[in-house]
This record gives C-alpha cells, sequence and structure tokens, in this order.
C-alpha cells in the first residue's frame, strides 16, 4: 500500500461522517454487543484512517490502538482524537507487518471501510489476514466491513451518492476494471460564499467479495467465520445484502 495514497485526502476524508464523535447508533450497538459477547477489551484498528472507529472502541470502554500505512491520516486522527481529549497510541505501520511490529496480542482486531482491497492479489491478501491472525489472542476475533457486495458487485452502478448536505455533496463515480474498480470521488463545495469541487481517485486492483474473503481468512488461518449484511446482525444475502461485515474467530 503507498504510504502517500491518502495525502491530499486525509483532511477532507471526514466529511464522509457527520461528525468525527456522532457515530451511527447501529454501528455502535452492533460492537457494543460483538465485543461484550466476545469479552473484547483491547482493540487494534490496523486500517484506522482518520481515527474515528478509534473514537468509538473508545466510548464502548476498550483499550484502543491505531494503525495505519499514511502518516497523512494518522495526522489527521492524532488530530481528531486530540479535539475530543484523547491521546491514543497510533503507529504508522503497513497490516501485512502486524507480528513483526506489535509485541503483543489484541482482543479484536479491526480491518474497516473495504481496507482489505488495497491487497493487489490473493496472496497478499492472505499474507495480511495471517498477519492480523498473528496479532490476536486466541478464540478472539477480526472484523471486517465494507460496501462492496455481491449485490453492488452484479448490478454495477456507475454512480452512487455518498453524502448530499447543505453545503456538501459528495458522489462516486466508478470504472469497473476487471477485478478490480476505481473509485473516482467528487467532492462538490456549494454554499452562498463558495462554489467548488475537488476530484480524488483511489484504484483497488482487486475487489474481495464475502467469499474470497472467508477462502482467504480460513487459508490463514481463521476457524470460523460469520458473515452479516447489516448493523442488526442479519444474516448476509448475496442477492440483497447493502453492506458486508465478517467476523472471523482465531
Amino acid at each position: 500500500m503507498s504510504q502517500n495514497l491518502y495525502e491530499d485526502f486525509a483532511g477532507r476524508y471526514d466529511l464522509f461522517h457527520s461528525g468525527f464523535d456522532d457515530h451511527d447508533p447501529l454501528e455502535l450497538a452492533f460492537f457494543r454487543r460483538l465485543f461484550a459477547e466476545n469479552q473484547v477489551r483491547s482493540v487494534l484498528d490496523c486500517a484506522c484512517g482518520t481515527g474515528k472507529h478509534l473514537h468509538l472502541f473508545h466510548l464502548l470502554g476498550c483499550e484502543v490502538v491505531g494503525s495505519d500505512t499514511s502518516a497523512a491520516m494518522l495526522a489527521q486522527a492524532e488530530k481528531n482524537l486530540s479535539a475530543c481529549g484523547l491521546d491514543l497510541p497510533l503507529h504508522q505501520v503497513d497490516y501485512r507487518e502486524l507480528p513483526q511490529y506489535f509485541d503483543r496480542q489484541f482482543d479484536a482486531v479491526a480491518c474497516l471501510s473495504s481496507s482489505i482491497h488495497h491487497m493487489p492479489n490473493e496472496t497478499e491478501a492472505a499474507n495480511a489476514f495471517k498477519s492480523m491472525l498473528g496479532v490476536l489472542r486466541p478464540g478472539k476475533i477480526l472484523v471486517l466491513t465494507q460496501g462492496t457486495t455481491d449485490k453492488q458487485w452484479q448490478e454495477k452502478p456507475r454512480f452512487i451518492p455518498a453524502i448530499n448536505q447543505k453545503d456538501f455533496t459528495r458522489l462516486f463515480v466508478i470504472d469497473y476494471l476487471g477485478a478490480g474498480a476505481r473509485y473516482n470521488i467528487l467532492d462538490i463545495f456549494h454554499s452562498d460564499e463558495l462554489c467548488d469541487f475537488k476530484v480524488w481517485s483511489v484504484e483497488y486492483p482487486r475487489m474481495y467479495l464475502k467469499n474470497d474473503q472467508e477462502r482467504l481468512l480460513k487459508t490463514a488461518g481463521f476457524k470460523v467465520v460469520d458473515a452479516y449484511g447489516s448493523y442488526d446482525f442479519e444474516a448476509y444475502d448475496s442477492e440483497t445484502s447493502r453492506r458486508l461485515i465478517l467476523v472471523a474467530r482465531k
């Protein structure tokens, strides 16, 4: 993964959310139940970006550690967390190299928001999962989330509206490239004082859907993989689900 991939985007990334410390109640309830059922007290978010989920996990009373390959995203995470009065440990490390960097294990590892799609091929994705397995305590869990589902991949929509607020709109314009995809992100700023736009792109060389990830997780050594289609814990359905959540157990 390129360390500079998000450098120009880090400051605008949080526009994905209504507020850094304003969390989706369903997502918050999902992690509260999941962590309670699995006695999770320590969490490594290994693709933490600007730190929003670090804040969420802290709210749940967990010991929280964040890592990412992007120095710009980590700097934004530090700024965001500091504004909330938090000083959480942040590390610049590739999630394929976690056991070489951390000399401890966690009750949960999180790899969220389609971060696994940065892996260029199945060998590297399996290496990433082995790395995540290596910093998990026995019996504990890895959590993966993404918006790209079997339904989206079959339908291949070109345009996906992501955000529409009074002064700001974000639109995904997707180029499907064989087994991968390029997400062109159009940010439009519109108000009485400002009319402007910025365009940014991220290319995923390989999109990993449910069956791909389940197979690679088991190849990496995970014993059980549960798949959900929403934060309500409903079972994943390849024809209807608009979200993919995987919980893999060491």
